[in-house]
């Protein structure tokens, strides 16, 4: 099955079809639109498209309050235009990933709206109600500062409906199997039109029941499991990315024992470590998260990501390690957001420095498990703190210096583009850094490449080679009796080290540079020497030449979802 297994060496790619490309001119992105700028995802070399959600919907919030899950909003187009879509990026190799939002509906959905009028439809036990407004009504919310309350009275239904998000989303009640059922019937519809997996929304609540008298929320792990095989009977290789923000010793449940559960997860533990490293210097606790995540079933797999669609959560940080991470990233209070994390887009959190966004994305991309791309990250997109809550991250793609960034010939797109200033279109965009080649956009097409071309760090295991320097990581990967091994200096002073491979004999003695010429020799002691300049990291193939050229004997098929190697190692840092 190890074909089969087609993320475990995939390059993610997250976007919003409202806000990527408008073909209609009518300010809103659409299918067409999308379908448009295959070519420049297939170019980026991005092997999966993920979609935020695009299914019929009021709007409230940005598509995540759904209204029919068979149905695809009029403004971006039809489930024609849709399967056109899935075609085209099928046609270039990539697959398409689409959001899965099941623990609510918008409260405009029709089966809400049976359910609020009739207490003898079947839809009334979909949701989750009570007659009296319960105790811990006033606790539990995901949007602390903006929402108020989990339970909201509802005049019609004459009852409190339940909803862990906004109050125009009420939870379904998904221990209800009726509920599971529908659930599994969304699920084998999209699989249907050309879909070959979902990042499911939310997922411990998902799993968690619910009702006016839990109050400690008791996961049903084995929903998990019903989801997983019905996706592996309509269509083997379809997967699961779950956004899961929990506890490392719980990785394990959600994964499955045996592998039987979620495909991947989201490693948030990592990545809000990672920022306190590049806050502070101090890569301690990202090493201890790194390990503390290590333990995962063959088959599973991680989702490393730097910034997605949300605020950058900072919730299981220490608190003084929070505070950092606000003091380097976020320090005034319209930058941060419900109580817990900073909702800014990563380039203005790195003052715009291309050595610090180079840093950032290297390290993204040779942490153990698939990186998971923010469109327009790989411009360096800013944000707009003038929008409120999230909106400021979700901003139009700017393509080009045309009006309002060659997203839209409407003069009102659905967002406002981000315009003047250092962010702004007419500075930022992707037609300017195509022709620059030393662009972040063409670094970044240089470093997924080469990402491709080391498959070890995907499938292999990895081990945290001391530095005695906090502030550099080395990691080495082994999978299949070959090496690779990074260096990252979170400093911004450069950084002088000496390091032994941990690979024995002959092919530990030698370490190819992957991104440049910097290739190094152990000394007599058997170490490797090697000073790193500020914010700047190395990419090794441990072993000679000729060890190198032994790759070749990696099973392709383990790999040939990523496009092969290419005959160009130039993904090489700028020159500084």
């Amino acid at each position: 099955m190890i074909s089969d297994l087609w993320y475990k060496n995939a390059v993610i790619y997250c976007l919003s079809v409202e806000t990527f490309m408008d073909a209609n001119g009518d300010g809103v992105g659409d299918f067409e639109g999308l379908s448009r700028r295959l070519d420049y995802l297939h170019g980026l070399g991005v092997t999966a498209v993920w979609l935020m959600p695009f299914q019929a919907s009021p709007q409230r919030d940005d598509g995540y309050d759904v209204s029919d899950y068979y149905a695809v909003d009029p403004r971006y187009g039809t489930l024609g235009d849709f399967v056109a879509f899935t075609h085209a990026a099928k046609q270039r190799g990539m697959r398409v990933l689409i959001d899965l939002v099941v623990n609510h509906t918008s409260i405009d959905h029709p089966w809400f709206q049976e359910a609020r009028r009739d207490p003898g439809s079947k839809y009334r036990d979909w949701y989750v109600w009570s007659k009296k407004k319960p105790k811990n009504a006033n606790e539990g919310m995901v949007f602390p500062g903006v929402q108020k309350t989990t339970w909201t009275y509802d005049d019609v239904a004459g009852a409190y409906y339940f909803h862990r998000f906004y109050d125009h989303q009420p939870d379904l009640d998904t221990s209800n199997p009726a509920v599971q059922a529908e659930i599994l019937k969304i699920m084998g519809f999209w699989i249907q039109l050309g879909v070959s997996g979902f990042r499911m929304d939310a997922v411990p609540f998902v799993i968690g029941t619910k009702g006016a008298d839990v109050t400690t929320p008791t996961e049903q792990f084995e929903m998990l499991r019903t989801f997983r095989e019905f996706m592996q009977w309509r269509q083997g290789d379809s997967i699961v990315l779950a956004e899961a923000n929990v506890l490392p010793e719980t990785d394990m449940d959600y994964f499955g024992r045996d592998g039987d559960r979620m495909h991947m997860m989201f490693n948030f533990q990592v990545n809000q470590n990672l920022f306190y490293a590049l806050a502070s210097a101090d890569t301690g606790p990202l090493i201890k998260a790194m390990k503390a995540t290590k333990p995962r079933p063959a088959t599973a797999q991680w989702g490393q990501f730097l910034r997605n669609h949300d605020e950058l959560d900072l919730g299981r940080l220490e608190e003084d390690q929070r505070r950092a991470v606000f003091a380097a990233f976020g320090p005034e209070t319209h930058m941060q957001l419900y109580d817990r994390g900073i909702r800014r887009r990563l380039a203005p959190m790195l003052g715009g420095d291309q050595r610090r966004l180079e840093l950032a994305y290297s390290l993204q991309f040779t942490l153990p498990g698939t990186p998971v791309i923010r469109y327009g990250d790989e411009i360096g997109m800013g944000d707009d703190l003038d929008l409120p809550e999230r909106n400021c991250a979700r901003t139009p793609m700017q393509w080009s210096a045309e009006p309002n960034g060659g997203f839209t010939k409407s003069d009102k797109p659905v967002l406002p583009v981000i315009s003047g200033g250092p962010w702004g279109y007419e500075h930022v965009n992707a037609a300017t850094q195509r022709r620059d080649p030393e662009s972040l956009l063409n670094w970044t097409e240089r470093i997924i490449r080469m990402r491709k071309e080391v498959p070890e760090i995907g499938w292999g295991d990895f081990a945290v080679i001391t530095s005695r320097d906090p502030a550099v990581l080395i990691v080495r990967y082994d999978w299949r009796d070959n090496a690779v091994l990074f260096v990252h200096n979170f400093a911004d002073t450069p950084r002088e080290i000496a390091f032994a491979t941990g690979v024995p004999g002959e092919h530990g003695r030698r370490l190819v540079d992957l991104l440049g010429d910097d290739h190094l020799e152990c000394d007599e002691d058997g170490k490797h020497r090697l000073v790193v300049e500020a914010y700047g990291y190395r990419w090794y193939r441990v072993g000679g030449l000729d060890y190198l050229l032994r790759r070749d004997e990696i099973d392709l098929a383990a790999v040939r979802v990523s496009g092969g190697r290419s005959k160009d190692r130039s993904a090489g840092r700028r020159s500084r």
